[in-house]
């Protein structure tokens, strides 16, 4: 039996440009950190020759071109497993809440899957694997943040060039600023559960077509993200919180599923209530809402979400990226 899991994760500026759409034309730039919830998959070897895999919903199939999960079914065919297999995964959170879970199962599948067949893996070739499967076969509108966060962990600045080729670079917080920086960032989950995908194609094709507002907003997103970094290693988190109200602003030009009239509201109200900056997570639409405010706001803006229906959601950053954590 083999279990491993990779962690979700939080954008912490930059996010969208890292999808071929952009990069392929400007490189793209962003920062990410891995949080404390988690995606774990298991991997047992079935007596039958059948396939079992059990997420949602158990499928057992004697083929692998019939699984109707198309992670699963991909990731089999990618890594040349054929039968004779049980899959079983459970999420911290449910899928479509803007943490990057698609992408922190696909890799937690990937590690586990390769770790069956007794073969080393880095992070990066789990991060390129994952990709590949969403975005080159399954062709979703992916970019390339979720996978290669969920398979490193940490705080991480990623440059990606025009071919997609990916450098990780681990940020140099000091342990004061990153303490402080998790004890700042609230968050809160709005209840509205969207496909990320439905929001993405919209700004996938205006990014394609050369439509200048995107084009321009995403270059925008990119110098935030490069402006996000600097202001963390140098510990000024002030600057850190006033830009995520900066890159809300922009990536709400993207597209107009990024926000609605609710979350405008919500947003407003944060504001008003101590939040220095904050953003819907991942592509936009519902989700989480994550937030900065100093300390002496934090109880006033837990209040003021409360009373608008929003859960709180604690999340901590974590160093690990994916890992076995079973093998016998």
């Amino acid at each position: 039996m083999i279990v491993a899991r990779a962690p979700m994760r939080v954008p912490l500026g930059g996010g969208g440009t890292d999808l071929p759409s952009y990069y392929c034309q400007y490189g793209g730039f962003l920062v990410s950190a891995a949080v404390d919830k988690y995606t774990y998959v298991t991997v047992n070897p079935r007596f039958e020759d059948s396939i079992r895999v059990s997420y949602a919903k158990t499928e057992i199939v004697d083929n692998v071109q019939d699984i109707q999960h198309p992670l699963v079914r991909e990731a089999l065919k990618l890594l040349d497993i054929q039968h004779g297999l049980e899959i079983v995964s459970i999420a911290d959170v449910p899928s479509n809440t803007g943490l990057g879970s698609s992408g922190s199962f696909l890799v937690s599948l990937l590690l586990a899957l390769h770790t069956y067949k007794r073969e080393p893996v880095t992070p990066a070739v789990l991060a390129e694997e994952a990709f590949h499967i969403e975005a080159e076969v399954l062709g979703e509108p992916v970019g390339k943040q979720d996978q290669y966060a969920a398979a490193y962990g940490g705080v991480v600045a990623m440059k990606i060039d025009e071919t997609g080729k990916v450098m990780v670079e681990p940020m140099a917080l000091s342990p004061h600023v990153q303490d402080e920086l998790e004890t700042s960032l609230l968050f809160f989950y709005t209840g509205i559960r969207r496909s990320a995908s439905e929001v993405l194609a919209g700004q996938n094709a205006a990014a394609k077509s050369g439509d200048s507002v995107v084009s321009a907003s995403l270059c925008s997103i990119k110098d935030i993200g490069y402006r996000v970094r600097s202001s963390l290693e140098s510990g000024d988190l002030e600057t850190f919180g006033q830009l995520m109200d900066i890159h809300w602003q922009t990536k709400k030009r993207l597209s107009a599923r990024v926000t609605s009239a609710d979350i405008d509201q919500w947003y407003n109200v944060a504001r008003g209530s101590g939040a220095l900056g904050g953003k819907i997570m991942g592509a936009g639409g519902g989700g989480c809402f994550m937030f900065y405010a100093n300390h002496g706001d934090k109880t006033s803006l837990r209040k003021a979400m409360a009373k608008e229906g929003l859960k709180e959601i604690r999340l901590r950053i974590v160093p690990e990226g994916a890992k076995v954590l079973l093998n016998i």
